[in-house]
């Protein structure tokens, strides 16, 4: 049903399948925001159609962009062949179907919603499965391997306490637990699954695009004790209802994550590339939005403030998670599609240059734009001004959508 290939090389169809589906759910989830204005520029994040939209943008355009990535990635990272392309095109296709039609649950029936995250997370143990096989076949394991075997352990702990969360509304139980898994499903999404595969896969990213040579990895292992220490206090706060515990986690996450843009820097600096294109400079500054957020949290965290919290967790999302994805995404796709297209015509018929596989300048717009939105946004929300949220929302579906038209225009190349 399915190509077979050889070698480590992935059929391209499989990670432009993710992608394409990813880009066009990002930009649904910021339109669907457009509804949810006022609830959010008051700081309530917990409602029906505000869960869909934003796991519409970290499922549908987050989790769906990292799972083709890695199925791109992966086998050029860690040489070695994905396990099984066929059982990929089916992770996609079961994948994408739990994806909408939870979200779609969430949205309109939140207690039914159990039964569709239970297509989503067998779509989630597909791939976890899959890329566990395949880093199996790894001859040598390194800091990278560490990263992103330990990122699919939390993707797989992100979905079932997801799971119960949902059960809960569907069985009208677990009230005592609830805010409890609600705080592991947050923990382990955004700084288990998300956060370690976007620092694991920069130590790769970083020094292609930079062409950075020279430089040493060993930092990355005080970035991973550091993280990891600071997930598991997290994770212990939860239980013991610890407020210090908490505060200790959230110190030893802010650590690790300063120790690994200290170490970006570091990288940066052997480069032998002085100047840096747009898209991989506004992945860099995602690195910064990340460090000072953790830094606000960790201080949000020591004086009590939950409504400040929940501003950081979404500017931690759209600033760091969304930002490091688009950057990237607009430095691969232009790059994968050549090679898939004109890499094997070149000197036997004119073929675009990789330069004119995407427009720079609407690139460049772009980035600025982003950065604009969220710096009004996290004004908006520190005032709770509805106005002034709506302009933020309004920009942020235009750019989605503009987002969306620019990735999926070089397919037409």
């Amino acid at each position: 049903m399915f190509p077979t290939r050889t070698g480590t090389e992935t059929d391209v169809r499989l990670p432009f399948s993710f992608i394409m589906f990813a880009v066009l759910a990002f930009a649904a989830s910021q339109l669907m925001l457009l509804g949810a204005i006022p609830s959010l520029s008051s700081g309530a994040f917990r409602l029906p159609f505000v869960w869909a939209a934003a796991h519409l943008a970290l499922l549908g355009f987050a989790l769906m962009t990292a799972m083709g990535a890695m199925y791109q990635l992966v086998p050029v990272a860690f040489l070695t062949p994905i396990w099984s392309e066929r059982l990929g095109f089916w992770q996609f296709a079961i994948t994408a179907l739990g994806i909408v039609t939870f979200a779609a649950s969430l949205a309109f029936t939140p207690n039914q919603a159990f039964l569709p995250g239970l297509l989503l997370l067998f779509g989630i143990v597909l791939f976890v499965w899959q890329m566990a096989m395949t880093l199996k076949q790894q001859k040598n394991k390194t800091i990278m391997t560490l990263f992103v075997a330990t990122s699919l352990l939390f993707l797989l702990l992100t979905g079932a306490a997801g799971g119960l969360l949902a059960f809960h509304f569907f069985a009208a139980t677990g009230a005592n637990s609830h805010e409890t898994v609600f705080g592991l499903h947050v923990l382990f999404g955004l700084c288990g699954w998300f956060t370690l595969l976007i620092i694991g896969f920069s130590y790769k990213m970083v020094p292609m695009f930079s062409l950075a040579h020279g430089f040493s990895l060993r930092p990355a292992r005080y970035v991973y004790a550091l993280y990891i220490s600071g997930i598991a206090v997290a994770f212990a706060s939860l239980f013991l209802r610890s407020h210090a515990w908490l505060a200790a986690g959230a110190a030893l996450l802010m650590s690790g994550f300063l120790v690994f843009a200290w170490h970006i820097r570091a990288i940066l600096q052997k480069r032998m590339k002085k100047t840096l294109d747009r898209p991989f400079r506004f992945s860099l500054s995602a690195i910064v939005i990340g460090l000072v957020l953790h830094v606000a949290a960790f201080v949000a965290i020591v004086v009590g403030s939950g409504r400040l919290l929940g501003i950081i967790v979404y500017l931690f999302i759209v600033g760091w998670i969304l930002f490091s994805i688009v950057g990237y995404l607009f430095k691969i796709v232009p790059f994968l599609w050549w090679t898939h297209r004109y890499s094997e015509k070149v000197g036997q018929q004119n073929v675009p240059t990789l330069k004119q596989m995407m427009n720079e300048r609407a690139v460049t717009v772009q980035c600025r734009l982003w950065l604009f939105a969220l710096a009004l946004a996290a004004v908006a929300l520190a005032v709770a001004s509805v106005p002034l949220f709506a302009i933020t929302q309004v920009l942020l579906a235009g750019l989605s959508v503009a987002f969306a038209g620019t990735i999926l225009t070089v397919f037409r190349k």
